[in-house]
């Protein structure tokens, strides 16, 4: 054989590595969750992750957060978050449970328009040390609430969707939900909804949230989330 049949024989090697090394990175692309009906995909790499019986856990690294501070003194976008394309009725529901280690440490449902457009739902440890549920509502600055303390790591979150109003809930049992904010939110561009992990101080925050239901479907009743 001569040189130029090594020469070919080598590329073609190098062609299906090429070929199965891009087969492998678009598989980690996009990521599925049996409840929900469409692909996930990653905006800001976690640390770690990990998708085990419909159970999603996101290690969020050092100094990663999502805020428009209306000081204009911060402004950050580098969370992880895990998203998909959100129907435009849905009703989104899961726990959010994390060690409370380090100030601002949360896990959080967020949907997103683009990046100055945005609602953060999240339970995070708050400046006086609580576990706190807390809304972020971002139209270019965010408005920042703080709502009720929880008592313990693991709290029931729920967003509802019903054409261009948004309803947030949270439930301690996952039976009894209570409204937090009822808002509208006109967007102009397609939504991704999903899950978020931030820890603005500590060193990492790791998120489990678990009970994941996705449905597509209008809500008759804000008060009742149903």
């Amino acid at each position: 054989m001569n040189k130029h049949f090594y020469l070919i024989y080598f590329l073609v090697v190098l062609f299906f590595i090429g070929l199965h090394h891009q087969t492998i990175a678009q598989g980690k692309d996009s990521l599925k969750i049996s409840s929900i009906p469409h692909s996930l995909v990653w905006d800001n790499a976690p640390v770690k992750y990990s998708i085990q019986n419909d159970i999603l856990t996101i290690v969020a690294g050092p100094k990663t957060d999502m805020f428009r501070d209306p000081n204009v003194t911060y402004n950050t976008d580098n969370a992880p978050k895990l998203l998909f394309k959100a129907d435009n009725n849905f009703v989104l529901s899961t726990s959010i449970q994390h060690s409370f280690l380090n100030k601002w440490d949360g896990g959080a449902i967020v949907l997103i328009e683009d990046s100055l457009n945005w609602i953060k739902f999240c339970f995070e440890k708050d400046y006086t040390g609580a576990k706190r549920v807390v809304s972020v509502v971002t139209k270019d600055i965010s408005d920042d609430c703080n709502s009720v303390e929880i008592k313990s790591d693991k709290v029931f979150y729920k967003i509802a969707k019903a054409d261009n109003v948004i309803t947030l809930y949270y439930s301690v049992d996952n039976k009894k939900w209570f409204l937090v904010r009822h808002l509208q939110f006109n967007n102009t561009k397609d939504l991704k909804i999903g899950f978020l992990a931030q820890s603005p101080t500590g060193n990492k925050c790791e998120v489990k949230f678990s009970n994941i239901n996705y449905q597509t479907k209008k809500i008759k009743d804000p008060y009742l989330g149903e």
